[in-house]
């Protein structure tokens, strides 16, 4: 539990707390004759109890990691699994640079084979996958293969070995697989989803014990506290409840209201707290003050925003960690959300407006759209490049507005409409251009003229519905809308197998980080820490070229053309940062040693490279990346032998590889500036032009006349057939095809063609946002439109 702050602020608990729990569930648990079995209950009584008191204080996507990090101390504990295999699965130390011999696995996951096939449990592992493909391929590609038996003998192994298997074979079933397997080690009591009654957290409260509500966007838990309040007849009305809401000047009143209440045994409501910082150590001081001696029905109930980095948390840990904590977030999935954005109006609602038809086929549109964006969210930066807090009060004035705009003008006025709902109601929220051009197609996509003419689709096999009433909407939404999938956003299939890789990802990397330092489950692993730490970073050194001598290379250069300057500002940053690298490592080497005292920095360095993670002072000088250590350096060695290669005599290699530079816009941009002075055009009038070729890399011996031939890239959201040369769907599973070498080349901006191209943005990573590029236009025979609903993109690395 003490770990958990770790992953966000919030999670705070005291040992009095943990105390009370514990009793508690002592005196819970079923008594027993012989003393073995009074012991059995009284550590499952134990184990649940606290299970149930935490995870009602956690977000949805950190109940998994609570879980399968308890699962896994208790499992190391009795000594059940092997700290090697554990070590595996968290850790995943892929052997990098390998290529895959059988289709259905990507060149990552046979690294991830090969490496487990190292240990001896998992001997022949890679020769049996090549040798029976088919039975591989068949498990693999199921539905869900962690409900599968694995082909040959490996159906036999432990739950832990199948599980590092799994990690291997498909990454995106591994949330499901850990539920799984810590179903069948601790019980399905673990894994249920329900929430807890509010009436039950309440018996737990008391006047010592406030209840703390971590609120999240669109959901307000205080209707069960005034619910419950009425039962027990505390409501405003009797003057024994009383509800505060802070930020407006608020704080003498609700000091009052607690001391009023203390004595008098009310209930208060203190809401938003995180809008008064200066406050909260005032309120710490009351809460203590009145925890002791106050009225026995005394309670109080608080609510809180989290903060989005723990910077920005202010919240006192006193406060947090004698409190019920209790997380409500709002419904998944695009069922309950349409349900949910419909259930803020009435059939009153539906009535209001003279137009009638047009007024109900817009305002189920917009609760269509409304429930999209909001829910697109849980893709990641495919779904939207930053996260915004669309709320209902977005959706609610949309609807007044739309009722004005209906009222006031005998046509609809559809571009008004989706102008006022897409720039300024929800637009207004978006900071990113391309989340921006997202809305708006969404808008465009759902609000036109075409919507009164029955034939509108909102989503594959989902129809706008005609006109009904408000009970007939939600009959409609329950018989009409297909069951969840990307395809509900304009997304491909696709999407759902990134998200949930990425979502497994930080699963593993969060319990590594929660692992005991003192080798807890390192024990019987290959070597200590410091052993392991020592071995990496030695292999670093050696391997590490040195520095580019600069001066030498400007005695080299007759004229410093475009390109060339290029290549100079690469390489000092390349100095720059590999300087660090030696600086860092040869410091922490002593420090092990024992000749060096070790500071806070080295202790940072030793621990990121212990967990396979790029140190904070590289990755300030260095380029975006979402790699582990590992295949950081390998991918950082590549970029120095290309750099070689390049400024050995300065001729621009045949095809360039774009990804490996710290800074790909002023390689483009020197594309531009060469033609220019070359053709003397005016370089603010100029723009990329970018022809995808039918040939890979081997192709090509020499560099175009003009422009560059670039490679390395690769296409998220669908794919680049190659023959037909454009854009068409993705295959299922190939989350991110390699692109053929791209022509690039400049153009006078008037020359350019507009017709049938999507607009296609270019990211450095998978994170997108800020790590933008520059834009491509590439050939579609569809409507743009489709490909700007899925999010496709051209990524330099992945």
């Amino acid at each position: 539990m003490n770990d958990l702050n770790k992953i966000h602020p919030m999670y705070q608990f005291s040992l009095k707390a943990f105390n009370v729990v514990f009793q508690n569930a002592v005196l819970k648990a079923d008594p027993d004759e012989t003393l073995k079995q009074r012991v059995l209950n009284l550590i499952d009584s134990i184990t649940s109890l606290v299970f149930q008191y935490t995870t009602r204080g956690l977000f949805e996507c950190d109940k998994l990691t609570y879980i399968a990090q308890l699962a896994f101390q208790v499992l190391l504990m009795n000594k059940e699994i092997n700290p090697r295999e554990l070590d595996f699965l968290l850790r995943y130390p892929v052997q990098p640079g390998l290529m895959s011999p059988v289709d259905f696995l990507s060149n990552h996951s046979w690294g991830g084979i090969k490496a487990l096939s190292t240990m001896e449990e998992f001997h022949n592992l890679d020769r049996d996958i090549e040798g029976s493909a088919k039975r591989w391929k068949k498990f693999s590609e199921s539905e869900c293969p962690e409900k599968e038996k694995f082909p040959q003998e490996w159906k036999n192994k432990t739950s832990l070995q199948r599980l590092c298997m799994m990690r291997a074979l498909r990454p995106d079933r591994m949330t499901y697989a850990v539920r799984d397997f810590v179903e069948e080690k601790l019980g399905s009591k673990y894994v249920m989803g329900r929430s807890l009654d509010f009436a039950v957290s309440y018996e737990e409260s008391g006047a010592a014990t406030p209840m703390f509500f971590i609120l999240s966007p669109g959901v307000d838990p205080l209707k069960d506290v005034e619910k419950h309040g009425r039962k027990l007849g505390y409501t405003f009305d009797n003057r024994n409840f009383h509800n505060v809401s802070l930020g407006q000047g608020q704080e003498v009143v609700a000091e009052q209201a607690l001391d009023l209440a203390a004595k008098e045994g009310h209930w208060v409501i203190l809401q938003n707290i995180h809008l008064v910082a200066k406050w909260l150590g005032m309120l710490e001081k009351k809460l203590e003050q009145h925890a002791e001696g106050s009225h026995l029905n005394f309670r109080v109930f608080i609510s809180a925003e989290p903060s989005s980095s723990p910077d920005g948390h202010i919240i006192p840990q006193g406060i947090l960690e004698n409190s019920i904590k209790i997380t409500n977030e709002p419904p998944m999935g695009m069922h309950a959300n349409l349900h949910k954005a419909l259930d803020n109006f009435n059939q009153d609602t539906l009535e209001m407006c003279a137009r009638e038809n047009e007024f109900k086929s817009i305002l189920f549109a917009l609760c269509y759209f409304h429930a999209v964006v909001a829910e697109r969210r849980k893709f990641g930066p495919q779904g939207w490049n930053r996260s915004y807090p669309f709320n209902t009060g977005d959706l609610t004035i949309s609807v007044n507005v739309l009722y004005n705009y209906l009222e006031a003008n005998t046509k609809v006025p559809y571009d008004d409409l989706r102008y006022l709902f897409g720039e300024i109601m929800y637009g207004g929220h978006i900071t990113d251009d391309w989340d921006r051009r997202l809305c708006r197609t969404y808008l465009e996509e759902f609000i036109k003229l075409e919507m009164m003419e029955g034939e509108l689709y909102l989503a594959p096999g989902f129809r706008l519905p005609g006109n009904t009433d408000y009970n007939g909407y939600h009959q409609y939404i329950d018989g009409a809308l297909p069951p969840e999938s990307p395809y509900l956003y304009g997304l491909h299939p696709n999407a759902e197998i990134g998200f949930l890789t990425q979502t497994s990802e930080k699963l593993f990397r969060t319990v590594l980080e929660m692992q005991p330092r003192d080798g807890g489950s390192g024990e019987g692993t290959s070597g200590s820490r410091d052993e392991k730490v020592k071995a990496a970073l030695d292999e670093i050194l050696e391997k590490l070229p040195e520095e580019f001598n600069l001066a030498e290379m400007m005695g080299k250069v007759e004229e410093r053309t475009p390109y060339i300057v290029v290549a100079f500002q690469e390489c000092e940053r390349m100095n720059f940062l590999t300087q660090e690298i030696k600086r860092s490592l040869k410091e922490l080497s002593l420090g092990l040693k024992g000749e060096l005292t070790m500071t806070n920095d080295m202790e940072n360095l030793q621990n990121a490279i212990y967990l396979d993670q790029v140190p904070e002072s590289w990755t300030k000088r260095a380029y975006p990346s979402i790699s582990g250590l590992a295949i950081w350096f390998t991918d950082l060695l590549n970029r120095i032998k290309e750099l070689e290669i390049w400024t050995s005599d300065f001729s621009l290699p045949s095809v360039v590889w774009l990804a490996g530079f710290f800074n790909p816009q002023s390689f483009l941009t020197a594309i531009m500036q060469s033609m220019a002075r070359r053709n003397e055009w005016p370089l603010d009038k100029m723009s990329l032009q970018c022809d995808v070729t039918k040939k890979n890399r081997e192709d090509f011996s020499s560099p175009p006349r003009e422009g560059a031939y670039i490679h390395g890239l690769f296409m998220e959201g669908a794919r680049w057939d190659t023959q037909a040369g454009i854009m068409v769907d993705a295959r299922l599973k190939e989350l991110t095809p390699t692109m053929p070498v791209i022509f690039i080349k400049a153009i006078p901006v008037d020359k350019q063609e507009t017709r049938s191209l999507y607009q296609c943005p270019v990211y450095k990573t998978r994170q997108r946002g800020p790590t933008y590029v520059w834009t491509f236009n590439l050939k579609t025979k569809e409507n743009p439109s489709k490909w700007t609903l899925a999010g496709v993109a051209l990524l330099l690395q992945i």
